[in-house]
């Protein structure tokens, strides 16, 4: 019979432990040791806590002039200039036109990105093919290519859509592609060997078994695709929040500068919330 330190021990060993098992049902849990609980309890607080710690910082070196105003405007001075930019209605129409140019981007980019990815991961001649040509994308700034694209398309959300596209290509070519090779190979030789064709087997064992990699690449590229809207509206165009940068810095208007970075960033944070929580539904059918 066990001594009451060693059972002390035991639960404290259980508990600490990433993997229990339900003492009514018998199922197994992964995760939910108290480190996990913990990090639940904190929730966002440390995040919280250091963008307080930055704002502060921020608020002394405006305060005691250890930066000049026109180069680092005061934390109100730059929530006034968001609040005016809000309240007239310009942030809100700039805004609209780099979501709709970043959506854009980001649908044309998927639309080529994912097809190539999955040829890549299962044809060898076609890696052999396409890598060559996809490293040295790399190295050719997509900014390089507007030009071509004005003379092309002209002005206007075209060219800035393809432009968007061309930045999320890649990065969603290759979490693609590395999702599709790290597919367990004996899974998918058991389902053809149950008569599993082409399209079944994608859609019911490729897609879910590599859908970790496939939203992560996804998501990445989903928030990219506001830089990329805003790299076009910089070359290609004077609306969106790009044209307002240039506007503002036009201006010497330091605080409406820093409102519309705050507002990118707002932005690209909501999307990556937006597409984490589409993708933890989407988890939850695939169980």
């Amino acid at each position: 019979m066990s001594s009451p330190r060693a059972l002390d021990q035991q639960h404290d060993a259980e508990a600490r432990s990433p993997v229990q098992v339900e003492p009514q049902t018998g199922r197994v849990v992964v995760g939910r040791g108290p480190r996990r609980s913990r990090a639940r309890r904190l929730g966002y607080l440390p995040s919280l806590v250091v963008g307080l710690i930055a704002l502060a910082a921020w608020q002394i070196a405006t305060a005691t002039d250890m930066v000049a105003p026109y180069l680092l405007p005061a934390p109100a001075a730059v929530a006034e200039s968001l609040w005016s930019a809000l309240t007239n209605g310009v942030l809100w129409r700039y805004t609209r036109v780099t979501l709709i140019e970043s959506m854009a981007g980001f649908a044309l980019g998927s639309l080529f990105a994912l097809p190539m990815g999955y040829g890549i991961a299962r044809s060898r001649l076609f890696a052999r093919t396409m890598e060559p040509y996809l490293a040295a994308s790399q190295a050719m700034p997509a900014v390089a290519l507007a030009p071509l694209l004005v003379l092309w398309m002209g002005y206007g959300i075209k060219p800035i859509a393809v432009l968007c596209a061309l930045i999320v290509f890649f990065p969603m070519v290759v979490n693609t592609a590395l999702g599709i090779r790290l597919l367990d190979r004996d899974i998918l030789e058991a389902a053809r060997i149950d008569g599993a064709s082409w399209w079944p087997l994608l859609i019911h064992f490729e897609v879910p078994l590599a859908g970790p990699a496939l939203r992560t690449g996804l998501r990445s590229s989903l928030t990219l695709s506001i830089t990329g809207a805003v790299v076009g509206e910089f070359v290609l165009g004077d609306r969106g929040l790009g044209g307002l940068l240039t506007v503002a810095r036009g201006n010497f208007d330091t605080p409406l500068v820093f409102a519309t970075i705050f507002t990118l960033m707002l932005l690209a944070a909501c999307m990556y919330g937006i597409a984490w929580v589409v993708e933890r539904r989407v988890s939850y059918l695939y169980r």
